[in-house]
């Protein structure tokens, strides 16, 4: 059977993953590629699966099954080849944790505060672990928004930790604001590191340390065994509007050097050992929640606001090309040979030479083109004139969810044997090729 084994994992050593292994970005450094070729040409969905609420989990992709979860509470497992459902298993809260599998066992987390482990083949749980609660981040006057002296959850933070799983530990972020490692096995709490506010970023690891970043503002590295501190790095602050604050976007880690994007607009490139900053990619203004992958010494990013697809140079983080999104993106490029696949939030699927930037296609869900309350403007732009009249109560968080009724795309894709899986808030998981 052909098993999914990140490129990554074999050119650098780093974390190796086991047949049946999967995770978030595809191994335990977050690397982001694929092996074999991503499709060039876009012919069709193969299948689509439904569920009863938008999809921002990743799905992941472990001996023919496809495992992901949905805000509807559930985690699901499907069949790789036909879309058809194997089992799901129904948690108290919306699943926006992509899940890990190793060992023949599935990890994720819930909304409703809980961790949990389910044998991969028939979703029956092994265990649970309670952390302190989930809780989105959240501030007064939160972007400007009104009234200034009213706590006001922030609508963007949309994803929930992911975990990863090496040498029989399994590591994760906190709306709690701890990152916690527990026993694989059983898990029993090993132990927790505690930041100064929500950690929803998911961990990378490398050479027995983990690297996560946290609304805090601070990005951490913290030794795996032990969970004793080895170094951090400030990120922006903005005590005014706390627009320009915190780690949402989840690094990557490849030959000694940590890429984190952050939404101060920065793409952070830190020195592994030590912290020490390389170099920063400023956007401007717009966010870097898209998680950035390194290939071919080229470091490949989405923005926010500025709706751009980057291509820098790794080394030095200097531009090399950018081209026009149209709309946000959260999501995080998928590498597979010299394609890479991410998802924007009007709804399209977008992939892209790695190479020249150029646009080889285009997927573009049934509620994009529906366009429900005319949130997309004719070039699929969000038309914010329309969307954003006001900050004022919750016109704000209103206008939000009229974006994401366009099958916004959250989801960072996964790709296998040419077969890009990807999920929408239109609640379908899509398999196209």
């Amino acid at each position: 059977m052909t098993r999914s084994i990140p490129l990554v994992g074999a050119l650098l050593g780093l974390a190796p993953l086991c047949a049946g292994q999967a995770m978030f970005r595809g191994d335990a450094t977050h690397s982001g590629l694929y092996a074999g070729e991503g499709p060039r040409q876009f012919h069709g969905i193969k299948w689509k699966f439904a569920t009863g609420d938008r999809v921002v989990s990743s799905p992941v992709w472990s001996d023919g099954v496809v495992y992901f979860g949905s805000d509807d509470g559930s985690l699901y497992a499907v069949d790789a080849e036909t879309g058809a459902r194997k089992w799901s298993y129904a948690t108290g809260g919306p699943v926006a944790s992509t899940p890990a599998v190793a060992g023949g066992v599935v990890y994720f987390g819930s909304y409703d505060g809980k961790f949990y482990a389910l044998d991969a083949r028939s979703g029956r749980v092994k265990w649970k672990f309670v952390t302190g609660g989930e809780r989105r981040f959240e501030a007064k006057g939160i972007h400007g928004f009104m009234p200034r002296n009213q706590t006001i959850a922030d609508p963007w933070d949309i994803f929930l930790s992911s975990p990863v799983v090496v040498k029989g530990a399994v590591y994760f972020g906190s709306g709690d604001g701890n990152l916690y490692a527990l026993d694989a096995e059983t898990g029993q709490l090993r132990w927790k590191f505690h930041t100064g506010d929500v950690v929803h970023a998911s961990p990378a690891y490398a050479r027995g340390a983990l690297y996560f970043g946290s609304w805090d503002s601070y990005f951490y590295a913290v030794d795996a065994a032990t969970g004793r501190l080895k170094w951090r790095f400030q990120g922006g602050v903005d005590p005014d509007i706390h627009n320009q604050v915190g780690f949402q976007s989840s690094p990557t880690v490849v030959d000694g050097v940590v890429y984190t994007g952050c939404r101060d607009s920065n793409v952070y490139a830190l020195d592994e050992a030590t912290g020490k900053q390389k170099w920063a990619f400023n956007n401007q203004g717009s966010w870097v929640i898209s998680s950035p992958a390194v290939v071919k010494g080229k470091i490949v990013f989405a923005t926010s606001d500025s709706s751009l697809f980057h291509i820098a140079d790794a080394g030095a983080g200097k531009p090399i090309l950018k081209q026009p999104t149209k709309a946000y993106v959260f999501s995080s490029p998928s590498i597979a040979g010299d394609v890479a696949v991410y998802g924007v939030l009007n709804g399209i699927v977008q992939a892209r030479d790695v190479n020249t930037g150029e646009l080889l296609w285009e997927f573009r869900t049934d509620k994009s083109r529906e366009n429900p309350g005319w949130v997309l403007a004719a070039d699929a732009s969000f038309n914010m004139p329309l969307l954003y009249t006001s900050t004022w109560r919750e016109k704000p968080i209103v206008s939000t969810e009229m974006e994401f009724s366009v099958g916004a795309i959250f989801s960072s894709a996964t790709i296998v044997n040419g077969v890009v899986y990807v999920g929408s808030s239109d609640g379908f998981l899509y398999a196209l090729n």
